[in-house]
């Protein structure tokens, strides 16, 4: 068990962004000690971790909320599945909307430019990128 300064360290967040994240019911007090330090498990530091990679992603609290507790739940691996998908699609439908922002930029550019552009995403994410130009053309 940890308590909150050791689990920031861990987790490298902030006490504030663990109060915050408990706050708000992403994080969970597994217990209080007899001094009433709020103790929080190994799952809660997995929790977190969690959660600053979905933020990489630049996922909403909310939709972070749902992963969570859909990752904790004890619904069957279809239900779960089908839950996920869902979620996908929400964020495939943003990434749409961005890419349609950002296409006639994109296109304005030089292919001096478009390479450089290219060298600082992965080559699965520039392919998926290209390919979601087309579809959107």
């Amino acid at each position: 068990m940890y308590r909150i300064g050791e689990l920031a360290k861990l987790a490298n967040v902030s006490k504030r962004t663990i109060d915050y994240y408990t706050q708000i019911g992403l994080l969970h007090v597994d217990k209080t000690s007899k001094s009433n330090y709020r103790l929080y498990s190994e799952q809660a530091l997995n929790d977190i971790q969690f959660i600053e990679e979905c933020k990489l992603f630049n996922m909403c609290l909310q939709d972070i909320k749902e992963r969570l507790e859909l990752k904790r739940s004890q619904t069957n691996e279809e239900d779960k599945l089908i839950k996920q998908a869902e979620i996908l699609a929400k964020h495939m439908k943003q990434l749409e909307h961005e890419i349609k922002e950002l296409k006639p930029i994109f296109d304005k550019m030089n292919g001096e430019n478009q390479e450089i552009i290219a060298s600082r995403i992965s080559p699965q994410s520039m392919a998926l990128m290209q390919s979601l130009m087309i579809l959107l053309h």
